[in-house]
């Protein structure tokens, strides 16, 4: 897992560079490439806040929403026998696979 801090509801992940000594981030769930750098991590979370206070100011200026839109379609590669035992799965409560994972990623994340 990467490490993330969160402005707002804004979340960013969050690397270390020893070459260059620095903290850096980037936010995700955006339509652009936001980053921001820290020597400390009390300094990356203020360049991470008036990253995000820039970008919603340039967004408004816009009149473009700042939030990623999502289709709520997407590519999984898994084991084929994960795949297996998941469609078996599915036909035996009477879902397509589509729904199984929905469902499955709904409890994941409650």
């Amino acid at each position: 897992m990467k490490d993330f801090i969160k402005y707002k509801d804004f979340v960013a992940t969050v690397r270390f560079s020893a070459p260059d000594d620095v903290f850096h981030g980037k936010l995700e769930g955006v339509n652009d490439l936001i980053i921001f750098e820290g020597e400390t991590v009390v300094g990356l979370k203020k360049s991470m806040k008036e990253a995000v206070e820039d970008y919603l100011e340039i967004c408004s200026q816009l009149g473009k929403d700042p939030r990623k839109s999502y289709k709520g379609t997407f590519n999984v590669r898994i084991n084929p026998y994960l795949h297996k035992k998941a469609a078996l799965r599915s036909a035996e409560e009477g879902l397509s696979l589509n729904q199984l994972v929905e469902e499955a990623i709904g409890e994941y994340l409650n």
